[in-house]
């Protein structure tokens, strides 16, 4: 690496060359299988990304207007894709002028939204979201199929047609899922929802698809997508990955700014904040990496015994904001960076200015080994979004 020094803390950094090979594996997915993949920007929205992602991607998809509109705009020529569990109808006639694609989460809104829809010069496809009542996801956060789930239709609900107008179905039901999570949705698909399938034009499998994950098995993903059209050649198949695209893209690199003990438990406050700026840590949860240490969590007595234990904290006034015990080789001093790893994946869509913090800063590590700062936040960012 070239001109690192230059990072400031704290700050995203996409590695551009990572990113490379996770499009051209997904783009190899998709020419060979012969489908339609597009980023899912709820994930990754990193639009300073935008020309090398469009070389391989076809388009975007979004889960609000704004969203919409970033594809639409940052992500020049390519198609934009829409769902949401509901949509404003103000919003949706200007979703109208954005996208090729809408899909509606029930048949009400369907109902309550066909006004505006007949009424427009520009027909969109039209998409109804599905439940295929099958999930892989052990966490009921993220499960869009657990029951009572106000997400998509069931077959039941469902009569022997599709309602007018009505030419895809979407689903979406995994979270980093593999290949046998995609070809078991297709069978459930099939079997709720098989009378459909010879009349629709396209079939939306959503994300989850954690392709780019090592052990992923593409070939088997590939196949099953084959297979699939062949009983089906009418169907346009479309997958939207978003951790996928970004999937150990990129770090947050920090800075230890103190270090405070509480009856034998220490703990490094560094200068970003895990309840702010890595949500998903204490929704999920999940723990991630951070390069040089070890979670010590799983470690024996012995083994614990002859490493520098430490909790990492946050700067927010939240109790919570803190993650459990990493293991350091040597103690951790005041103005230590701690780098922690894959960070691009439903990160910076989710900061928020908690406690008036500030967002970490935004940097691309270019493919020559140069750091180039992208976006830096500032106090009128913070207060723009009050009132």
């Amino acid at each position: 690496m070239n001109n690192t020094n230059s990072i400031p803390s704290p700050c995203f950094v996409l590695d551009e060359h990572l990113l490379k090979k996770n499009l051209e594996l997904i783009d190899g997915v998709q020419q060979r299988a012969g489908i339609k993949i597009i980023l899912a920007l709820k994930g990754f929205a990193m639009f300073s990304a935008a020309k090398l992602i469009r070389r391989h991607l076809v388009g975007t998809t979004a889960s609000s207007l704004f969203e919409a509109r970033l594809g639409s705009a940052e992500f020049l020529n390519g198609e934009v894709h829409a769902y949401s569990p509901a949509w404003l109808p103000a919003d949706f006639e200007q979703l109208m002028d954005l996208c090729g694609h809408i899909s509606f989460n029930s048949l009400s809104q369907y109902e309550n939204l066909m006004p505006i829809y007949q009424k427009s010069t520009k027909k969109v496809s039209l998409g109804l979201r599905i439940n295929p009542e099958y999930s892989t996801v052990q966490t009921d956060l993220y499960n869009p199929c657990v029951a009572g789930s106000r997400l998509g239709v069931l077959s039941e609900q469902l009569g022997a047609t599709l309602p007018p107008y009505i030419e895809g179905l979407h689903a979406h039901n995994l979270c980093e899922s593999d290949s046998f999570a995609a070809e078991q949705t297709l069978l459930n698909i099939e079997r709720l929802f098989g009378r459909f399938l010879p009349h629709i034009r396209w079939l939306n499998l959503g994300g989850g698809h954690l392709m780019t994950r090592k052990g992923y098995d593409v070939e088997h993903l590939i196949a099953t997508l084959k297979n699939f059209k062949l009983k089906y050649p009418n169907i346009e198949i479309i997958m939207e990955p978003g951790s996928a695209v970004a999937w150990q893209t990129g770090t947050l690199h920090t800075t230890v700014l103190d270090i405070v003990e509480n009856k034998g438990i220490k703990t490094a406050i560094i200068d970003a904040s895990i309840s702010a700026h890595m949500p998903d840590c204490i929704e999920m949860p999940y723990k991630p990496a951070i390069s040089g240490a070890t979670d010590a969590d799983g470690l024996t007595n012995e083994l614990r015994d002859q490493k520098y234990l430490c909790r990492i904290g946050g700067l927010t006034c939240l109790a919570g904001d803190f993650l459990t015990e990493y293991a350091f080789d040597e103690p951790l001093q005041v103005g230590d960076k701690l780098i922690f790893e894959d960070m691009m994946h439903y990160t910076m869509v989710k900061t928020t200015t908690f406690n008036g913090v500030n967002l970490p800063s935004i940097g691309i590590l270019k493919e020559n080994g140069v750091f180039q700062l992208v976006k830096t936040f500032y106090y009128e960012d913070f207060r723009n979004r009050l009132s």
